[in-house]
């Protein structure tokens, strides 16, 4: 009888200790990545537009006040476009989006949008706009503006 509870307390406590160690790796997962960061001049962000592939989204992290606030930029035909890696509904789960297949997915809700389609901006799930510039060859992004969406990071 006593080889039975010990075994059952051995089982138990494995599982136990099984459980604590996969529950961290359960969720560290579902936030949003941390990207490279992009260079930065004065009061703007700097992105070479010949340093992006185009029609697949470059994603950076910019970080202000402890947050990690992501966005991505994109070159589609002749624009260059940028947008936060956060929409207005699934902001919260701060989870943003993944790029497959020439469309970004909602890494919460799993809706796609083409990339084609981005700069409409069509519903809640839709990837918030950055308004950025092209200005002598670059494309600039104003950190203020990336520093106002901090409370969706």
């Amino acid at each position: 009888m006593k080889r039975i509870a010990s075994n059952y307390h051995t089982v138990t406590l494995r599982f136990f200790l099984a459980a604590c160690l996969a529950f961290p790796l359960l969720f560290a997962c579902s936030h949003q990545p941390v990207y490279p960061t992009a260079g930065r001049v004065g009061p703007n962000i700097v992105i070479d537009p010949a340093s992006l592939t185009p029609e697949i989204p470059q994603f950076y992290t910019y970080h202000y006040q402890g947050k990690n606030i992501s966005y991505f930029v994109l070159k589609v035909q002749d624009k260059v476009l940028s947008f936060f890696d956060a929409c207005a509904s699934c902001y919260t789960h701060k989870r943003g989006y993944r790029y497959e297949n020439g469309s970004v997915t909602c890494r919460n809700c799993n809706v796609k949008f083409s990339i084609f389609n981005l700069e409409k901006g069509l519903g809640s799930c839709y990837p918030l706009k950055i308004e950025g510039r092209m200005e002598n060859g670059k494309y600039l992004i104003p950190v203020a503006a990336l520093e106002y969406a901090a409370d969706k990071f």
